[in-house]
């Protein structure tokens, strides 16, 4: 069975303060906040999902905010960088954007582009690359006008503890391409115009430690309930233990763990971020499973304030 995923679908992170993670990717990175709700299986922290104006497939950041966790070690077995396409010529915006914000920040290149490196207010590793593919944003918030807005994602980089091993799952069994190689990557490209671009680091790093300021799990698009059916056969066909389908309310979900140690989900498209709110005021209030809606009232009294705002700096 020949298999191809469009690309990324969403990356998962763990960071601290829920306030300090929406100030930052909402607040400074113009990003909306297209869901507020819970951990399922820890329904007493958040989970907070970013993106474009929709929550395109490609687009979305989750996180998943625990302020009295230990700080993570970011290593092999994990997404290194996560990656975020701006659009042409927006460059300096951004770097006079987090110059603004007094983020330091380190200018690389990696196959002839030029990525601008700094971290999150929880240490999580990001890059800014600009791209011509995939769509603009069509949403602004605080200081980030749409024109300037960032697109989804660029990629990831990853950190493998088998290089080979998880290059070969990547071309062999997740179907991207091998673009080539160069310094200490290997470049793969997906079929899509955004989350589209990994890089595998040839390195093999001290192995990371699962905390605040890491990815937990990087995921896979599929295009529906039928394609995430072969997607589950196919990753079992190839000898990796998959679990079973998952209801995440808003895809559903399988997860499986390479053999470069790095967790990876594969996530259907649909049915999306506005089928439980409208779309218009997404993300504007905590949203709950049925399952967990008796339990609304504490969840709402307990959990730390997590709402998007217009920062000082841009009100100046």
């Amino acid at each position: 069975m020949i298999k191809q995923t469009a690309g990324i679908h969403h990356i998962t992170a763990i960071v601290g303060d829920p306030q300090e993670n929406v100030d930052f990717y909402a607040g400074i990175l113009g990003m909306r906040m297209v869901k507020k709700t819970v951990n399922f299986d820890d329904p007493g922290t958040y989970h907070l999902y970013f993106g474009d104006e929709s929550g395109s497939p490609g687009s979305i950041i989750t996180f998943f905010p625990w302020p009295a966790a230990y700080k993570g070690q970011i290593g092999s077995g994990q997404v290194g960088t996560t990656t975020y396409a701006v659009p042409e010529g927006s460059m300096d915006f951004w770097e006079r954007r987090l110059t603004k914000f007094k983020i330091d920040y380190e200018k690389t290149s990696r196959y002839g582009e030029d990525y601008v490196q700094f971290q999150d207010s929880h240490g999580l590793q990001l890059e800014l690359v600009e791209r011509k593919e995939g769509k603009n944003s069509e949403w602004s918030f605080g200081g980030v006008p749409s024109d300037k807005a960032i697109k989804g994602f660029g990629g990831a980089v990853l950190l493998s503890e088998e290089p080979t091993k998880t290059s070969e799952l990547l071309e062999k069994v997740l179907g991207l391409q091998k673009i080539g190689e160069e310094g200490e990557y290997i470049r793969f490209k997906s079929i899509s115009d955004i989350g589209n671009v990994i890089d595998v680091k040839k390195t093999v790093l001290p192995t990371g430690k699962m905390g605040v300021g890491v990815v937990h799990h990087l995921a896979w698009r599929a295009n529906d309930d039928e394609d995430h059916k072969e997607w589950r056969l196919h990753i079992a066909n190839h000898g990796y233990g998959v679990t079973p389908f998952k209801d995440r309310q808003y895809f559903e979900a399988i997860y499986f763990r390479e053999d470069g140690g790095l967790l990876f989900e594969v996530a259907t498209d649909p049915p999306g971020f506005a089928h439980d709110e409208p779309k218009e005021t997404m993300g504007s209030k905590l949203m709950l499973p049925p399952w967990l809606e008796g339990k609304r009232e504490i969840m709402e009294r307990t959990l730390l304030p997590a709402v998007p705002r217009v920062l000082e700096e841009d009100e100046a």
